[in-house]
């Protein structure tokens, strides 16, 4: 998918809709799964309800470090999109700090990462989000 932004050429590699489980308040849920690669800068995971309030956000890397710049998060409901800088190279295998979202509960309609492409040399990195209600 070819996006153009004020001028400037951005790539978009995937959209990945899911809908979270029901589970406790408090525990972590899966909100989707989306593969970093050479190709694109930046991935979307959608999240459908009805399970889609939630307070707190963290996301996993897997099978490759990844260097994660920012996450954009936009919520239901009207309002400006949340820009929270990361600006972390996440290891294989590591987790971002937990990221309270402003307002406390929030009905999450998609989150959007931004990342350095130039540390995905072994091919791709899968990010795994996850969060709290």
């Amino acid at each position: 998918m070819l996006l153009f932004f004020s001028g400037s050429c951005v790539l978009a590699q995937q959209v990945k809709v899911r809908q979270p489980k029901a589970g406790a308040i408090g525990s972590w849920r899966l909100l989707g799964t989306v593969q970093a690669k050479l190709v694109a800068d930046h991935d979307i995971i959608v999240v459908a309800g009805p399970y889609d309030f939630f307070r707190k956000l963290k996301f996993k890397v897997t099978d490759a470090p990844l260097d994660m710049q920012r996450m954009i998060i936009t919520y239901d409901g009207g309002g400006l999109p949340e820009n929270i800088n990361i600006r972390f190279n996440i290891p294989q295998g590591g987790e971002s700090r937990i990221i309270d979202l402003q307002g406390g509960r929030r009905k999450i309609r998609t989150v959007e990462f931004w990342y350095k492409t130039s540390s995905l040399f072994r091919g791709r990195a899968d990010l795994t989000l996850f969060g709290m209600k």
